[in-house]
């Protein structure tokens, strides 16, 4: 066991868990939703059944009957002695149809590999004989690789020099970097919410104190709060993605940016810049070059842009900090394999190529989306994003947790909008990626429409048969 969660915290992160029957599978599937999003993670022990029982307002019974439904599932295990401990889940897909044809997961926001990939991996492959005689791996990064990102940052308005540049094994791997040299036990990190949960959990295991401001897809940054919140917290760090947030899409202005930089100097926070979206326009939009100050920290990866199977990523910083960052590296890893960095140095080389095409393909997504869920969801907020990975969908109820699982029945796995949130909340929004095909996410998006009346416990007309319906009657 590493953990324990006690019974008002795990009732608070269920939410509107009521959204079937027998109340006992309500409750399990609550609890299944907590562990697959790991908001509950494994080898963490629930509250005993007395406990939450009370805190929930049922009988023992249909607790204990909500436990045996998750030991059931290989949710759980419970031993005498040790009550109920949650166990390790698999995650089932790479945001692609499953191997087995049956299903589609959407629960990363991970398009396929830019179409030009392979044949750089094999004109690096023949060049191999000029690797093999290296140690294989680089702890700072080639300098090759640092020269081109230093070169693209300069590019685009950020003078940088390759020793301001550190090579990483994809874009986590930066945030974990970052956020372990800056944080630790009795400090404060600040946050964007809804924001990206794996930063989260990255943030959560320094043992840092989580504090969140909020973004919105109508209104972006709520700028009055933020102030107040890095002078009321002073905040050590502050991660931010202001380019085509995740989850809501939306991009910071350059008054937005201001506004975070003077909060920031003022409370001694360090910003921690998450870039990862920051090339994704869709609709010809070049991203503002917006001035975070100099002691900001850079964020950077090509999972987006080319591949998430190619682990290469980077932070752009200071050089004390860099450095700073090299000396703490060997505890966690020995450095970023040669053959990747070959490869990523060709790719960022090649960004006015892969750029327009992943425009393409996302857009193809984004607006198949968007037609689908207008069409069959008419009463849900649709955004339309002009960039990014994925769509945060306004439900008409607040039911995101019943409707991923009912979904996942049906063979479609997303993420419940509470997954995104720092403080609790947003059981009215759901992800919705747009980098699978078009027709996978039209798929997808039937499926939500049809459960989503069980769900809320409703009697709905498919829009289409409304229509049909109502002109039947004229």
């Amino acid at each position: 066991m590493d953990s324990r969660i006690g019974a008002r915290t795990l009732a608070s992160a269920l939410g509107g868990w009521r959204t079937r029957t027998p109340t006992y599978e309500a409750l399990a599937d609550g609890i299944r939703l907590l562990c697959l999003d790991n908001r509950i993670p494994a080898n963490t022990a629930l509250p005993a059944e007395r406990e939450l029982a009370v805190t929930l307002g049922l009988s023992r019974a249909t607790v204990a009957a909500a436990y045996r439904s998750l030991r059931d599932s290989g949710h759980i295990e419970s031993t005498r002695g040790s009550g109920s401990v949650t166990l390790p889940q698999v995650r089932r897909g790479t945001g692609r149809v499953f191997d087995d044809g049956d299903g589609i997961d959407l629960q990363q926001a991970s398009p396929a590999a830019w179409p030009g990939l392979a044949g750089i991996i094999a004109e690096v492959g023949a060049d191999a004989a000029s690797l093999v005689g290296r140690p294989g791996y680089d702890i700072v990064g080639s300098s090759e690789l640092r020269t081109a990102i230093a070169d693209r940052y300069t590019m685009r308005g950020l003078p940088t020099a390759p020793d301001e540049i550190l090579v990483t094994n994809g874009g986590q791997h930066a945030i974990h970097l970052v956020t372990s040299a800056l944080l630790r036990p009795g400090t404060t990190a600040l946050l964007e919410t809804p924001t990206y949960p794996h930063a989260t959990e990255a943030i959560k295991a320094t043992g840092a104190r989580v504090t969140g401001t909020p973004v919105t897809v109508e209104d972006g940054w709520d700028l009055d709060r933020a102030v107040q919140a890095f002078r009321r917290a002073r905040p050590t760090l502050a991660y931010l993605m202001p380019w085509f947030q995740n989850p809501t899409g939306r991009s910071m202005t350059t008054a937005d940016a201001a506004t975070f930089r003077a909060a920031a100097d003022g409370a001694g926070t360090v910003l921690v810049i998450d870039e990862t979206t920051a090339e994704l326009s869709i609709d010809g939009d070049t991203p503002a070059a917006l001035d975070f100050g100099p002691r900001a920290v850079r964020i950077g990866s090509l999972g987006k842009t080319v591949w998430g199977g190619l682990r290469v990523g980077w932070v752009r910083a200071e050089r004390a900090f860099v450095r700073r960052l090299v000396a703490s590296r060997p505890r966690r890893d020995l450095g970023t394999a040669e053959f990747e960095q070959a490869v990523a140095t060709r790719l960022v080389r090649s960004m006015h190529e892969i750029l327009p095409q992943r425009a393409e393909l996302l857009g193809r997504g984004r607006d198949a989306a968007v037609a689908a869920l207008r069409e069959m969801a008419p009463t849900w907020s649709v955004p339309v994003p002009r960039g990014g990975v994925s769509l945060w969908v306004g439900l008409d109820a607040p039911r995101s947790g019943g409707l991923v699982l009912a979904a996942r029945r049906e063979g479609v796995l997303l993420s419940a909008g509470p997954r995104f949130s720092v403080d609790g909340g947003y059981d009215g929004h759901l992800r919705l990626p747009f980098t699978a095909p078009a027709e996978q996410i039209r798929q997808a998006v039937a499926v939500l429409a049809r459960v989503w009346p069980e769900v809320t416990g409703r009697t709905a007309l498919h829009p289409v048969e409304e229509r049909e319906a109502v002109a039947a009657i004229v």
